[in-house]
């Protein structure tokens, strides 16, 4: 039965819905009226053979399932909530190599490798080429003449730089990861007239290129990232195809994701001026949470049930596919004063723009933070009078908050 506190047919995946805008004041009256919600889907257009999946809306009740993966699997259906219609079910399932879509224990085994990457020496050891990087960019923008599209320019650079100088990719080779992550994550948006097809092509060539780079470090041992997850057998290695796997996921996580929420939180400056000259003035370290927080870039995971159980006062059958929608949760009123404002003072902020805690807790929130705070402030620094030269152009998604274009000026 649909859920009678939206209107008939709505459904929070359909990239309709998320080309336009996220939908949250019907997040809110879920929220209010129903927080756990049946949405029917018809036809198979998710991907996936059933009826549809359970709307999961609050705070309390996000956590709640993200950590529990005894109750909610990721491996099952993957995390990806909606895929084209036309996908083949064993392009779905070949997807459970990628981290996001693994359970423990095999999730915890291959986690405990690559959080190598994400320590915080590994961290603190990019943070000044990062800065340079950031200042690099912003100056490069600003000189600029007329109106230019902070997306390409400003926001996409900083984290491929970042992967770039994480795993060793060469910085030339930036492009390709950049081409090959908008297209696998594009098959949605009829501008880019990519098919599900050239998305997955896309994902095979990043795959390859990643388990290149893994084969040349088995052969021939380097003091770098890639050597110490691929080739340090006695402490545990991933195989080739999993450092593939996995240098598929930065590109989509580490990038995509960051550049997103770079994007929202400049158009959240550029609309909220008295939230710029304070960012200027005061540069607080409780900045880039607000902006991750306000962007949640992921709008939606999704678990899927391991067994009948109770959630949100609703019955859960084994197999059902539950929807965790973070976009909502970042806007839960019992959690965050004024929801709906941007405040990059807010303090405490229990946001679950990384993710609702448990296993697949964000890996490189610390790199993502990092980033978005050395960005801002070479921007602040650089180009402090910003201006909008445009409305943003969104991306036509199922589950990312995604901006395609957003023109400024700086004059």
């Amino acid at each position: 039965m649909p859920c009678p506190a939206l209107p008939d047919g709505f459904d929070f995946t359909d990239p309709d819905v998320l080309h336009h805008r996220v939908p949250l004041p019907e997040f809110a009256e879920l929220r209010r009226a129903e927080p756990v919600c049946w949405i029917p889907q018809a036809g198979n257009v998710a991907g996936f053979q059933d009826e549809g999946y359970w709307a999961v809306t609050r705070h309390a009740d996000v956590k709640y399932v993200s950590t529990h993966p005894e109750l909610f699997s990721s491996t099952l259906n993957t995390a990806i909530i909606r895929f084209n219609e036309h996908i083949e079910r064993d392009a779905i399932d070949a997807q459970r190599l990628i981290l996001l879509n693994m359970d423990p224990p095999e999730h915890t085994r291959v986690r405990q490798i690559v959080q190598r990457v994400f320590t915080p020496r590994a961290i603190r050891a990019l943070e000044e080429r990062l800065r340079t990087r950031a200042l690099t960019i912003a100056a490069n923008a600003r000189d600029r003449r007329g109106p230019f599209d902070f997306v390409t320019e400003v926001a996409c650079e900083l984290p491929l730089q970042a992967i770039a100088e994480l795993i060793g990719i060469p910085q030339d080779d930036r492009a390709k990861i950049f081409d090959w992550s908008n297209k696998m994550i594009a098959y949605d948006d009829p501008e880019y007239a990519i098919t599900e097809e050239v998305g997955q092509e896309s994902a095979t060539e990043l795959i390859a290129y990643a388990m290149n780079m893994a084969a040349d470090r088995k052969e021939c041992p380097a003091k770098d990232i890639v050597t110490t997850l691929v080739a340090a057998e006695d402490e545990g290695s991933l195989r080739s195809d999993e450092f593939g796997f996995f240098v598929l996921m930065l590109a989509v996580a580490g990038n995509e994701t960051t550049r997103n929420a770079i994007t929202h939180g400049m158009h959240a400056f550029l609309t909220h001026p008295e939230q710029w000259e304070l960012y200027k003035r005061e540069r607080p370290a409780t900045a880039a949470e607000e902006i991750v927080r306000w962007a949640t870039p992921v709008v939606s995971f999704q678990r899927t049930a391991t067994q009948d159980t109770e959630l949100g006062g609703r019955h859960i059958r084994k197999g059902d596919r539950v929807g965790l929608f973070y976009a909502s949760a970042n806007h839960d009123s019992e959690v965050f004063e004024n929801p709906d404002g941007f405040d990059i003072m807010r303090d405490p902020n229990p946001h679950l723009g990384f993710g609702g805690g448990g296993p697949h807790y964000c890996l490189g929130k610390s790199l993502a933070v990092l980033e978005i705070d050395l960005i801002f402030n070479a921007v602040a620094d650089a180009m402090p009078d910003l201006k909008p030269a445009g409305d943003p152009r969104r991306l036509r998604s199922a589950w990312i908050n995604g901006v395609k274009e957003l023109r400024v000026s700086t004059g």
